[in-house]
């Protein structure tokens, strides 16, 4: 509903002695207007301390912080003319200061109004000056006049002649994950693709138009392609469909390494809200409330090339802001929680949406109008799919769209949440974008009004380990600031102002559940000791000089594996043997004895070096790479293994071959080090090798004759074996090294390094999986490798089990027909609570 503006909320022909003054003379307008309370006008001096409200052309939009709100009687706007104007900031001067008191968005209409002022000079001028008040009440309460909305410009969809039928798997049926793997796999064929799901029909290379089928949990699916690749289409898409797709379990469903529950409660009568549980745990804190950000857009635009050329600039923008929120999450949390801001880059691509909102384009319409409309219709559609999972993805789409958005329109209230002591959160909604970015330092919990448990939002708050509830509801979001609450992350239940005593008792469980977790970094130090006495050696892989110290620091016992590729990676040029041989040297000083295994040069495959010029390779991960290359580039070889052996005469160091393939190979990498090792006069070092390929397992026991130990790489041998690239989007979770098959290529080597005399370690991400790392134990692998953030935690995990229930486990595992039984097995046998 239009905001009313009216004579009274005007003061014409006014004079400030500076910014200050002016928004003191507004913020009086608007007290006298019965809009806010007097105190509510030192908070718009405040807010103008952290965000500048200069709009433009000689407009300004002086507003309150959002933790004042309750000091605003009703929402209200008040204009304030200076014809002679005020210096706002250095280079701005001000003619025309809208004063705001917004409890909610009734007053974006009339801030919409504001920017189609902007873009007229003149008319800003006239309004400066004017004696007629009713000319600015006129101004900005009549809405510029929409054209229709242009028909879709994408064809009809049909039938075609070619189709099959497929059941959709997942919890959670076709959501945005695996729909974004839809879409990626058919834009791979020039057939057109399009999808029935009951009466309705999509465009099968569209992600917005495949999330409105609402196709949920075992829904039945028709792929339709038309076009000379149509079969190819077709029995690739079926296959993708049966296979999952790239979705993978919640976060929720996966075992963890300590299972943390509480049974608190308050004692004493208080204000509940019920929602719904997003992420376990318990906070104790003061609410802040957090409102949405306000988006205001000009509605008509003057030139639609101009308008389309930054329509395409905004959205090549914030596909970069995506991508960077990505690789951030990725390194915090994981690929699989960061997964959801592909699907958002996705969004983006998604050519109906382009299309439709360059024909509101030239119409006439901004950019930023035309982009908004657009979105909002695709965003209501979505929210009312009957699957609530699917529903929850509006969220996303919005997200999206708004973060275009805001590189297409003034924007109200966009300062970022930085609060100066820790808080929990309350907002209306959270997206995946505002979750990741969440310190977890100042943001005790949050609790939503509304959202899922399966919301992307909620799926990153777990992965952060911040409590945190959702879905509870509109009254919710009537608590003050600053009102002390308990957060119950485990039940989905907010306490509100909870009596001195029940606060004592939850922060003393509080305390033991914050002991649990810490447990294990106090004990990081200690020997990887199972309960009957059997030492399991925890080292870490690094990237770097710099991670040793890192890892020692984090109770690691050495390295296991020290990946070279940093000194090759991101270069003009190879760097040179001393180059080399100061970062190796670095690295065995840092560990101050500890043992550091140096993999030599793995590049090739997924980290090609463009200085050398290697063709390209459709099965770059069967090609030159690894030892491969090394032997091939003897002239990278013999400068890293002349560096290692120097490096060597200052700590224990020894050297490990990686994609050891056949014998041949083998032996041909000794012979160069024994040669570089001769020309030096350097001592020996103890030679190890990947295990990464099957013919590597098959060989292990004329392998193992040649070497001191071997190190298996889990992820590697876990792609070769089952033929899966571990980074493809839709195999990736299928891909799991828990498979029986994988774990018997495992068995397999450690009896032929036992036969030999040798040790076995593994430095692949299974290490890291507190039920690997429990059944490698039982298998016999004698040194865990992983991350460093894993040290702690692997080292606990394995203090908690015996190496007879290890042993009996790994047993089982090896009889079992797939991966998902070796996980239930793992959490039936309660080795990792």
């Amino acid at each position: 509903m239009m905001m009313k503006l009216q004579g009274s909320n005007i003061q014409l022909h006014a004079r400030a002695e500076n910014k200050a003054d002016a928004i003191r003379q507004v913020g009086r307008l608007l007290v006298d207007n019965g809009h806010i309370k007097p105190g509510y006008i030192e908070s718009m001096l405040g807010r103008e301390k952290i965000a500048n409200t200069f709009l433009g052309n000689g407009i300004a939009i002086p507003h309150g912080l959002p933790k004042d709100r309750e000091l605003i009687l009703q929402t209200g706007i008040a204009v304030m003319q200076i014809p002679e104007g005020v210096a706002w900031n250095p280079g701005e001067t001000v003619y025309l200061v809208v004063g705001i008191a917004a409890r909610s968005d009734e007053h974006i209409e009339i801030l919409t109004n504001l920017t189609h002022v902007l873009d007229d000079e003149k008319l800003v001028q006239q309004l400066a000056t004017t004696d007629d008040a009713e000319a600015i009440v006129t101004c900005l309460t009549r809405m510029p006049v929409a054209s229709p909305a242009a028909a879709p410009p994408s064809a009809v969809l049909s039938d075609f002649d070619k189709s099959i039928e497929v059941t959709v798997s997942g919890e959670h049926g076709l959501h945005a994950r695996p729909a974004t793997a839809f879409v990626d796999l058919a834009k791979q064929f020039k057939a057109a693709v399009h999808v029935r799901h009951k009466a309705a029909v999509a465009d099968g290379k569209s992600l917005v138009s495949l999330l409105k089928l609402g196709a949920g949990k075992n829904a039945t699916l028709c792929i339709m392609a038309k076009g000379e690749d149509a079969d190819a289409a077709l029995a690739a898409l079926h296959r993708a469909v049966l296979a999952g797709l790239e979705d993978e379990d919640s976060p929720e469903a996966k075992p963890l390494a300590v299972d943390i529950a509480h049974d608190w409660s308050p004692t004493q009568a208080t204000e509940t809200i019920q929602g719904l549980s997003a992420s376990p745990g318990l906070a104790i804190g003061p609410i802040c409330q957090i409102q949405r950000h306000k988006i205001v857009v000009a509605a008509t635009a003057k030139d639609p090339a101009v308008e389309q050329e930054r329509l395409y600039h905004a959205i090549a923008t914030a596909q970069g802001e995506l991508d960077q929120i990505y690789q951030e999450v990725k390194t915090r949390s994981s690929a699989g929680q960061a997964a959801i801001f592909k699907a958002h880059i996705e969004f983006l691509n998604d050519t109906e949406i382009i299309a439709e909102t360059i024909a509101h384009i030239r119409s006439g319409h901004s950019a930023g109008w035309s982009w908004q409309q657009v979105l909002k219709v695709r965003v209501e559609a979505m929210a009312q799919l009957d699957d609530p999972v699917l529903a929850g993805r509006a969220v996303d789409l919005e997200d999206v769209g708004n973060r275009v958005l805001r590189h297409l329109a003034q924007v109200v209230d966009d300062t970022a949440f930085a609060p100066r002591t820790p808080v929990i959160l309350v907002a209306e909604d959270l997206t995946p974008s505002d979750t990741a970015g969440l310190d977890p330092a100042s943001v005790l919990g949050f609790c939503t009004a509304s959202g899922g448990p399966t919301s992307h939002t909620a799926i990153i708050a777990r992965s952060l380990g911040i409590p945190a509830i959702v879905g509870a509801g509109p009254a919710l979001l009537k608590q003050k600031d600053g009102v002390r609450v308990i957060l119950d992350g485990d039940n989905g239940k907010l306490y509100i102002e909870p009596d001195e005593t029940d606060i004592q008792s939850a922060q003393r469980v509080q305390a033991i559940l914050s002991d649990q977790r810490d447990s294990e970094h106090q004990a990081r130090f200690e020997p990887a000791i199972t309960e009957d006495g059997h030492r399991m050696e925890v080292v870490a892989n690094i990237a770097g000089p710099a991670e040793a110290e890192q890892a020692v620091n984090a109770g690691a016992e050495g390295v296991g594996l020290l990946r070279t590729e940093f000194l090759f990676l991101d270069r003009p040029s190879p760097p040179s043997e001393e180059e080399q041989y100061q970062a190796y040297r670095r690295a065995v000083e840092f560990l101050g004895g500890l043992p550091l295994i140096i993999r030599t040069l793995d590049i090739g495959g997924d980290k090609n070096v463009p200085y050398l010029h290697l063709p390209p390779e459709d099965t770059s991960f069967m090609g030159i790479r690894g030892i491969r290359l090394c032997l091939t580039k003897p002239e990278l070889f013999y400068p890293q293994l002349r560096a290692i052996y120097r490096a060597a005469r200052h700590g224990p160091i020894k050297i490990m071959f990686p994609m050891i393939a056949t014998l041949e190979d083998l032996n041909a990498a000794k012979d160069m080090a024994d040669q570089v090792r001769n020309e030096l006069g350097a001592p020996e070092i103890p030679f190890g090798i990947m295990i990464e390929v099957p013919s590597a397992v098959a060989m292990a026991e004329e392998l193992a004759r040649e070497v001191e130990f071997f190190s298996i790489g889990t992820n590697d041998l876990t792609q070769y074996t089952l033929a899966m690239d571990r980074l493809h989007p839709m195999l990736a979770r299928q891909a799991d090294a828990l498979h029986p098959a994988v774990l018997r290529m495992i068995a397999q080597t450690i009896r032929a390094a036992t036969s030999a005399g040798i040790w076995v370690g593994v430095c692949g991400g299974m290490a890291a999986d507190p039920q690997g790392a429990v059944i490698l134990t039982g298998l016999g692998v004698r040194e865990l490798s992983v991350s460093i953030p894993s040290v702690a935690a692997i080292k606990a995990q394995l203090r908690r089990i015996t190496l007879s229930d290890a042993q009996s486990l790994a047993r089982r595992a090896l009889a079992c027909p797939n991966a998902a039984t070796v996980r239930r097995l793992t959490q039936a046998k309660g080795v990792d609570q």
